[in-house]
């Protein structure tokens, strides 16, 4: 029989869809395993890092259910977002129809995989039963606290024509958009208050040991905890005051100048009128241009410009004067620093750079440091100087006294500070979940009444050129009554950032058709929290940060019982693949190259770095022609076979045909001794054996051992699949060995072959089911228990053999009875006492008589 992955795997999704193979509901008598893959954006079609991530996934939830556990697996979609806009206006077609009609050729490509998704439970964001209930939680946030609307500086994308929130920016350039800086501008936004749960999500990071250790470090320096203290300096010429926030007040006494950020809200006041105020508005002009990473990083030029005013020092007394510089973020601290140019080698650059004095209030011990002759700030530890009481103490010891000397002055208290900013929400695009707001001239701010939900997004709209909303000039929309007095009104026309979606779907999957509220509670309190996820470390702090801020919300809201959304987090590596260029027409995709050369031009291509694969780079291969040239089952084990996963995955044409050899040959191997194997029942330790079928149990039960393993404690599917390539090998060399094939020794055969049936059930399914529907079974293999080792089985019976260097007996070894003589003469010679006696004379032969003893002449 030929091995036809086309229509084997066919017949079993069919018959897998016909018995709903897949599909789950809560059973209190067994214990639930949740497994989840981040969900897809809908983007017309799958890439191979699809593939790898969703088949990882699949392997475990198959094991998982195996081992008999009850199994969440579910899918859905993405499906709001600039991505479908942009997508939308450059083909001339609505969001709404590009992503359903995207939805549709994914949803066929994941099926031919045959991944065991419960599809009964599939969402998409952008469904209006979805985000109701999005909308619902937001209202639920704003009777809280928990969202408001503040005028502030943005991030803005050009590309986007959106905001951005601060984890999207990255290298200073739209996390998108990756050639396209981010500006600064100034609107009314929507925010989360997320800086309210700061302290508990970092406290919790040290409580999920299932993460990897990078991504804790990544979120802890995104929240950015720090102690220090808030020191209070009086404005010369006013009353009022300017508060600064440092983690270095026991340098306060050095302090002999201040910067404001170009955003501060004080800034424009204190200069109104003064000589200095046209070139300081043109400065901040200029400096919001720039983004704050480029502003920030260690290459830019600090640079400032003299307010024309002073404040005081408050422990000096000294006026000191105010600058505004394009190195110091609004977004930290109070958005003003003290400058200590002794003690600090970016204020030290600034201060030289600007004539302003230099005032040492740390000397090193042995040493005395003068700030006029300086040449780079002193940054290290040592004794207090210049510092009134404080003279004499190490000048960390005394960070606490003088911030108990401010608190007790009226001029300062301790204080903690996040480098974590609210969450900014508003989205000036069209395709995401509308804000349910209403904006009264007489009432105010208005909540859209909870039975007026959901807020719909028209789908009658035509996108404006250059990507603006267009509901902002919808008058069917934005006109709106206020729910309080009745008057005209205008609806809110900013959407939520679609990473408001995804902060809740895997709540929403417990209960995807549950019409009472966002969460049918006694579901969700029995799948979550999610025991596996799965997916790539780029989204490390966007995605699983917001999750962990939403699941405490709704948690304090009562929606659901944990805190911690995602239990245990791979981070799987990317597929990579080597570029292919032609010095004329630059990248090639590989149909493009015939020879080694262009097919546009015949120049000769050169062969690129392995980078991930990209549709920029031309390096993607299509899943869906590899599935016609090979089968799912191929795809699915080279993504498995080839790398671990958390590592990234070379692309390799002979891996992938390697695979299929593989398949084929296990095929062959079963298909050709079918007979034979269905004719007796697998072993199960009833009689003796023989050593030559000793070693096949013993290796089929160290497989079962090993797989296991590999798969429950490492995710290391790649050692797993090489340990049943090796049991294959075993019983492929015995089969072909001139060793009596009895009913005993069948026996020993089928129980290999159904082990190596069921390990690779998980990896390779289809394949799987058609051979173990041959050997008779008539359930499928996912309903089998995942096979258990014996102990006794992996246990090696050992013989001790004289060993004789010409004759004279020099030692003794214990070798397993079941070594060959090549094996035993290996043993013999690596023997401490036998190399102690041949020294480094020539051996002429060995000679093995089999479970008496080896003589070595020399």
């Amino acid at each position: 029989m030929k091995y036809n992955p086309k229509k084997i795997e066919k017949k079993w999704q069919e018959r897998w869809e016909q018995e709903g193979l897949f599909k789950v509901q809560e059973l209190a008598d067994k214990e639930k395993y949740y497994l989840l893959e981040m969900f897809p954006y809908p983007s017309g079609r799958i890439h191979m890092g699809h593939v790898r991530n969703y088949t990882i996934g699949d392997v475990v939830a198959r094991y998982q259910r195996m081992k008999g556990k009850n199994v969440l697996h579910p899918m859905g979609w993405d499906a709001f977002g600039l991505p479908a806009e942009n997508a939308a206006i450059e083909n001339q077609t609505h969001p709404h129809r590009w992503t359903y009609d995207n939805i549709a050729n994914m949803k066929a490509q994941l099926k031919r995989m045959g991944f065991s998704y419960d599809w009964d439970r599939e969402l998409a964001t952008c469904d209006p039963d979805y985000y109701r209930w999005e909308q619902l939680i937001f209202l639920r946030m704003y009777e809280k606290g928990l969202a408001y609307k503040k005028r502030t500086h943005v991030n803005w994308c050009e590309s986007c024509q959106t905001v951005l929130a601060k984890e999207q920016v990255v290298n200073g350039c739209c996390w998108r958009h990756t050639d396209q800086e981010v500006q600064l501008k100034e609107m009314d936004s929507w925010f989360f208050r997320i800086t309210d749960y700061a302290e508990d999500i970092l406290a919790h990071c040290d409580e999920l040991p299932g993460w990897p250790e990078r991504v804790i470090t990544m979120q802890k320096n995104w929240i950015g905890k720090s102690h220090g203290a808030i020191i209070r300096f009086p404005l010369v010429g006013s009353q009022d005051v300017i508060e600064v926030y440092t983690t270095r007040q026991d340098t306060l006494f050095g302090a002999t100048f201040m910067c404001f950020a170009p955003e501060h809200p004080m800034l424009k006041e204190i200069v109104k009128g003064l000589p200095q105020e046209r070139d300081v508005m043109g400065f901040v002009e200029r400096t919001l241009r720039v983004d704050s990473f480029i502003r920030t990083a260690d290459y830019t030029v600090k640079e400032g410009v003299f307010t024309g005013r002073y404040c005081l020092n408050p422990m000096t007394q000294e006026k000191i004067p105010i600058y505004v510089a394009n190195f110091v973020l609004f977004d930290y601290g109070t958005g003003a620093i003290m400058a200590v140019p002794a003690h600090d080698q970016r204020d030290f650059d600034f201060a030289r750079k600007y004539q302003i004095p230099v005032r040492v209030v740390i000397q090193p011990e042995g040493q005395k440091l003068d700030g006029d002759t300086m040449t780079e700030a002193y940054a290290e530890e040592g004794i207090l100087v210049n510092s009134g009481p404080f003279d004499g103490q190490r000048n960390l010891d005394a960070l606490d006294s003088v911030a108990e000397h401010l608190e007790s002055k009226g001029i300062g208290f301790k204080t903690v500070n996040f480098r974590i900013r609210d969450w900014n929400i508003s989205r000036q695009r069209y395709w995401g979940a509308p804000i349910p707001i209403i904006y009264c001239e007489k009432c105010g701010t208005m909540p859209v009444p909870e039975e007026d939900l959901p807020v719909v997004l028209p789908l009658d709209l035509r996108l404006r050129e250059g990507g603006g909303s267009p509901l902002p000039f919808e008058p069917s929309f934005y006109q709106a009554t206020c729910p309080k007095c009745k008057g005209e009104a205008q609806r809110e026309t900013d959407t939520m950032d679609t990473f408001v979606e995804s902060s809740w779907y895997f709540d929403r999957y417990a209960s995807p058709r549950y019409n009472e509220g966002p969460l049918d509670k006694k579901k969700v309190d029995y799948w979550m929290p999610v025991d596996q996820y799965i997916g790539g470390i780029e989204h490390a702090i966007l995605h699983l940060l917001y999750s962990r801020f939403f699941t405490r919300v709704l948690n304090d809201f009562g929606y659901v019982n944990v805190k911690e959304p995602f239990s245990n987090l791979l981070t799987q590596g990317m597929v990579c693949k080597e570029t292919q260029e032609c010095p004329v027409h630059g990248y090639l995709f590989p149909h493009e190259v015939k020879d080694g050369r262009c097919i546009k031009c015949d120049s000769p291509i050169i062969i690129g770095n392995t980078v991930k694969m990209s549709k920029s780079k031309k390096n993607v291969v299509d899943p869906t022609e590899l599935v016609d040239q090979y089968g799912a089952d191929t795809v699915r084990m080279f993504c498995l076979f080839a790398s671990p996963p958390e590592r990234d995955l070379e692309w390799s044409d002979q891996g992938v045909e390697g695979s299929f050899r593989f398949l084929q040959r296990m095929w062959r191997l079963i298909t050709d001794h079918m007979e034979a194997i269905s004719r007796v029942k697998p072993y199960q330790g009833q009689d003796s054996l023989p050593a030559y079928l000793q070693d096949i149990h013993r290796k089929t039960h160290e497989t079962i051992k090993r797989v296991s393993i590999d798969i429950e404690d490492r995710f290391h599917f790649n050692t797993a699949i090489s340990a049943v390539m090796e049991l294959i090998n075993d019983v492929t060399r015995y089969l072909n060995s001139d060793q009596a094939m009895n009913d005993q020794a069948w026996s020993v055969i089928r129980e290999a072959v159904e082990a190596t049936i069921l390990l690779l059930s998980p990896v390779v399914p289809h394949i799987t089911e058609e051979l173990w529907q041959m050997l008779g079974n008539h359930s499928s293999t996912l309903m089998s228990p995942w096979p258990r080792y014996q102990e006794e089985a992996l246990q090696v019976e050992k013989i001790l053999l004289v060993v004789q260097v010409n004759g004279k007996v020099r030692s003794r070894i214990e070798i397993p009875a079941s070594y060959s003589d090549k094996e035993i003469e290996t043993a013999a010679l690596k023997d401490d006492r036998v190399l102690k006696f041949v020294g480094d004379q020539k051996i002429k032969k060995v000679i093995v008589v089999k479970k008496k003893l080896v003589n070595v002449v020399i």
